[in-house]
């Protein structure tokens, strides 16, 4: 057996001994964002008789509070793009000491310190790419000590085998969403509208995700620019979610003189209830894979209108559950936000059809079951050596 087949196929010596698959979890960031709510559902609902999870990430915070109460074990170390020395000591101390058997990362920084830790220890490793593209980091990682990649969303899937990726060490595992913690409902009686001072009847439209530049953000303000004649005065735009950009977004709200339509309201910790409260879900990002909080909010019934980028059109049915627009096309996202919010019988139609789509193509469950899937074959111990094929499959389910 070559170099190449023992990274992916080397034992775990889990299931040999009987005990459960520990798995660490290598992730880039700690903030509040979407890849990393991603880990804190994959530990939360991986089955606690099959998997021990623990966790390495590059500071304290809420991320890591939050793992913690889900009952891994956290450790915190430096992850620069280039990893230092002590930093690899560590973890692969760590990793012989504590018998994991499968290395997981998240980000490009994370893969690279989980790739060194890899080829001191033998253990197999499994890197999830969150974004729509693999960077080149991600890439000359892989190339270098044979990681497995895991892709959220087919444009991914295609673009990595463009680069030359190997299909044997390539899978696709799209992104789910909690289609039980995300639904519709009443809206609060104490929450976002009672502190605008909006009417429940008041059309609400929300931009929800990190105020970074490939979120798109300042597209969603220069688009309620262009709405602002005709609309009720009632109309309220709401933008949710913190980030680099908070500064510059505060300075083009005051610009364009949207101070009393637009409110900026950082971080918000009711995010199911806050869906309730909105009419209609916008999304300009310039960059995506498969961005959660726009399939949290169309499994809360929401409408969307969002830019036709990345995975996203394999997220809204254009026409059916919202509209997909061009990047930057500010003119017909504004467009397509009038005309939503003209018609409410459409917004409902549309709001019902997206909850019925998270629900039977999109529901976390399956997601995740497939990336545990993947996690016990790349894991499986020597003398139940696999085909490379029966891996790479796995999570082609398109």
């Amino acid at each position: 057996m070559d170099r190449k087949t023992v990274a992916v196929a080397r034992p775990g010596a889990a299931a040999a001994a009987g005990r459960r698959l520990h798995v660490l979890e290598c992730v880039g960031n700690a903030i509040v964002g979407g890849m990393e709510r991603w880990v804190e559902r994959l530990v939360g609902q991986l089955p606690r008789d099959r998997f021990r999870v623990s966790l390495l990430c590059p500071y304290e915070g809420r991320f890591s509070a939050t793992l913690r109460a889900l009952g891994a074990d956290v450790f915190c170390v430096p992850m620069p793009e280039d990893p230092c020395w002590s930093a690899v000591q560590v973890v692969q101390a760590l990793v012989r000491s504590s018998g994991v058997d499968l290395l997981h990362a998240h980000l490009p920084n994370a893969h690279a310190l989980a790739g060194l830790v890899s080829r001191l220890t033998d253990v197999p490793l499994l890197s999830t790419i969150h974004g729509r593209q693999l960077t080149l980091l991600d890439l000359e990682v892989h190339r270098a000590v044979h990681s497995h990649l895991s892709v959220v969303c087919r444009h991914s899937y295609y673009h990595a085998l463009g680069l030359g990726v190997d299909m044997r060490r390539l899978s696709c595992e799209p992104n789910g969403v909690d289609t039980h913690g995300f639904h519709p409902g009443p809206r609060p009686a104490q929450g976002l509208r009672a502190r605008l001072g909006l009417a429940q009847e008041a059309p609400l439209v929300g931009f929800v995700g990190r105020l970074s530049p490939e979120k798109g953000p300042e597209q969603f303000l220069r688009a309620v620019s262009l709405l602002q004649e005709g609309l009720p005065e009632a109309t309220r735009f709401v933008m949710v979610g913190e980030g680099p950009m908070q500064a510059a977004l505060e300075a083009e709200l005051a610009r364009l003189g949207l101070g009393q339509r637009v409110l900026l309201t950082g971080h918000w910790d009711d995010m199911p209830g806050l869906y309730r409260e909105l009419d209609l879900l916008v999304s300009t990002s310039h960059s995506e894979a498969m961005p959660l909080a726009l399939m949290e909010g169309m499994a809360s019934g929401l409408p969307v209108v969002a830019t036709r980028v990345g995975g996203i059109p394999e997220i809204v049915q254009h026409g059916l559950s919202g509209w997909l627009v061009a990047a930057r096309d500010i003119e017909d996202i504004a467009g397509r936000v009038r005309q939503m919010l003209a018609q409410p019988e459409l917004r409902q139609r549309m709001g019902a059809a997206a909850r019925q789509d998270m629900v039977e193509r999109l529901d976390l469950g399956p997601s995740l079951d497939r990336v545990a899937t993947l996690m016990q074959a790349l894991a499986r111990p020597a003398h139940e050596p696999h085909r490379l094929e029966d891996v790479s499959v796995l999570g082609r389910a398109f």
